[in-house]
């Protein structure tokens, strides 16, 4: 394993601050995401009221702290992405093994299904299918989790294909084992690093998702605060407050961007290709 550069170290650090921050939100937000004061409606960074207290990042059309609420989104937008990544990691790692074992018939209807899923845009399926059943939190991780499968079904399938071709697989099917114990204690963990990288990268494409859901109207429903919600109260208010979209865009910027580096940097890691480079 290669050191990772100064910069992937400094972004993994901001990366892992903001899960820090997301997670501990109920203690450290400044104020209460859901209190109302239409006296304070509007106000503006920095602001200050004496039975309150200091608004950092101001307040919104309701009066209620933005920096209360960013904290707050930013963990709502960590769980349905952890979720989300996890439902669509264990039904596309399990389809593609099965095809890459089975071979055959089941390989053949499960690539096709693979096909036929990616070719239909995620996020349009998400937004229909959200719409017909209703927003909810858990429909959101369902509809993000069960739309994301193909990618990780076709690395898993094209990896599995590999590895069961090595002597040590053969030689475990000589001595007994089922295929169940195979792929779980030979095959799987042979494959583990792609899938890795794969899930890495979904995991910021979900809380892009999951924002542009909430954005519509489709994702976490008011009055949980959520970065896309946030944004979207905001945009009528853009001119005279513009902070209610700058402030939820640049942490949805700066998350993404630190995921996608770190997917980067995994991927140089488990490449031995780029061992030269």
């Amino acid at each position: 394993m290669r050191r990772l550069p100064l910069s992937t170290l400094l972004l993994l650090a901001v990366l892992l601050l903001m899960a820090a921050a997301a997670f501990t939100a109920p203690w450290i937000s400044p104020h209460d995401p859901l209190r109302q004061s239409l006296l304070l409606r509007l106000k503006p960074p920095g602001s200050v009221d004496p039975r309150q207290g200091v608004f950092l990042l101001g307040t919104d059309d309701l009066g209620r702290d933005l920096l209360a609420r960013i904290l707050c989104g930013a963990r709502a937008s960590f769980a349905v992405a952890m979720l989300s990544v996890a439902v669509s990691l264990v039904v596309g790692v399990s389809l593609g093994l099965v095809a890459g074992w089975v071979r055959g018939w089941a390989a053949a209807i499960i690539m096709r299904l693979v096909d036929t899923m990616l070719s239909i845009p995620a996020i349009l399926l998400a937004v229909l299918t959200v719409a017909v059943i209703g927003p909810s939190f858990l429909s959101l991780i369902l509809v993000l989790g069960l739309t994301r499968w193909p990618r990780y079904t076709r690395v898993a399938y094209a990896s599995t294909l590999q590895v069961a071709a090595m002597p040590y697989i053969q030689a475990s099917e000589m001595a007994g084992a089922g295929a169940a114990r195979i792929l779980l204690r030979h095959v799987l963990p042979n494959i583990a690093g792609p899938l890795m990288v794969v899930a890495t990268s979904e995991f910021g494409l979900m809380i892009l998702f999951e924002a542009g859901l909430s954005f519509l109207g489709l994702g976490i429903q008011p009055p949980a605060p959520s970065w896309g919600s946030i944004m979207s109260a905001g945009r009528q208010y853009v001119e005279r407050a513009w902070w209610l979209t700058v402030f939820p865009g640049i942490g949805l910027f700066t998350l993404v961007l630190c995921i996608n580096l770190l997917g980067d940097a995994m991927r140089d890691q488990l490449d031995p290709r780029s061992a030269g480079r």
